[in-house]
């Protein structure tokens, strides 16, 4: 479970400090699943950023299941986004040099396991996203779809508690991004993810429990209508 307590993040553009995220009070309960929508230079990466260690809050603290982020020394924050958080992003991010599954089996150096064992969790992870047959690819081999699936199988390799994705339909047309958001949500119940989408598009946000608007670095949170049942036990946060 994430807990924010007064998280505010500051950053200088000339002479002018520039609030990204501010006074930020927030509970994501394990297994939800958060959409924040709202405009370009609202702080939605930038919060997702502070979730997923990338970045320190300027005051305020960010726990997740009891540990304090905000204390952690770089090479903690490594080891935990190496084995509790996975990313997924809107330009893929994957190395062009590197087959399929050479780009999901990186994802597993950090955490010392044996070859045959990454090999068995790579073949798993890609087959999860249906890609079995593309493992030998290079992403200039792979459609914009399959090239998010190929992320998405990076990301979920680790068996992560947590799943982070920045616009991650941003780059594909319309039916590919209905295919991958039936994916993530489909891994989403499988795996008991807690999952924080960013997007721009209605569409995708109303499949989550929650749906929280950003603007000017702060957070309102409504229920989704997509799951009632499950966001019954969730109470809305105006943030």
């Amino acid at each position: 479970m994430y807990t924010l307590s007064n998280v505010t993040r500051l950053y200088q553009k000339g002479r002018h400090t520039v609030p990204a995220v501010r006074d930020l009070n927030l509970t994501i309960p394990d297994g939800d699943w958060l959409a924040v929508q709202g405009r370009t230079g609202h702080g939605k990466t930038t919060l997702l950023q502070l979730l997923g260690g990338l970045d320190h809050p300027t005051s305020g603290t960010i726990e997740l299941d009891g540990q304090n982020l905000t204390r952690l020394h770089e090479a903690q924050l490594t080891r935990l986004r190496a084995g509790s958080i996975g990313f997924v992003f809107q330009t893929f991010n994957l190395v062009q040099t590197l087959t399929a599954a050479d780009n999901v089996e990186a994802a597993l150096i950090p955490l010392g396991l044996g070859w045959a064992e990454r090999r068995r969790r790579t073949a798993q992870a890609l087959d999860s996203v249906g890609l079995s047959d593309r493992a030998r690819h290079l992403p200039s081999e792979l459609s914009g779809g399959q090239q998010q699936r190929v992320a998405i199988a990076r990301a979920l390799v680790k068996e992560p508690k947590v799943l982070l994705a920045d616009e991650p339909t941003g780059n594909l047309d319309e039916d590919t991004r209905e295919d991958i958001m039936a994916l993530l949500e489909k891994l989403w119940r499988e795996h008991g993810l807690t999952m924080v989408l960013v997007t721009h598009e209605s569409s995708v946000a109303s499949r989550a429990m929650r749906v929280a608007d950003m603007s000017k670095g702060r957070l309102t949170i409504r229920l989704s209508t997509r799951h009632p049942a499950r966001s019954a036990a969730i109470d809305p946060q105006p943030i």
